[in-house]
């Protein structure tokens, strides 16, 4: 007999971020299925974060399910997110997702990049 076991998701989604997919896919344009996390080439640290809609699933894409929706990480981001916490923060001035990224070993001044 053959026990399959369950490999953790790369990302650990806060229940505050939770929140927040649900409240996107909630207003989510026609013909989105979930929301998606991606590190593009960007900012002066090399990588940043980047959520947003999809519409097709991706065959390298991981996938993970949330009480409110459908939450993708881009294939060819997961190696730099593994481990990473994502919460969603807001206060009298600001409102964003937060990543506590452990393979991130530096940012930039204004915290729009990292580097791996």
């Amino acid at each position: 007999m053959t026990i399959l076991k369950t490999r953790p998701a790369a990302v650990t989604l806060t229940p505050n971020a939770e929140a927040r997919v649900a409240a996107l896919m909630a207003a989510a344009p026609e013909g989105a299925i979930g929301v998606k996390l991606s590190t593009p080439r960007r900012g002066c640290s090399g990588l940043a974060y980047s959520v947003d809609y999809v519409t097709d699933e991706q065959k390298f894409d991981e996938k993970i399910e949330t009480p409110g929706g459908v939450f993708y990480i881009d294939g060819a981001s997961v190696l730099y997110l593994i481990g990473s916490v994502m919460d969603w923060v807001e206060d009298d001035f600001a409102a964003g997702f937060v990543f506590e990224n452990p393979n991130a070993k530096g940012a930039c001044g204004c915290g729009e990049s990292f580097t791996v």
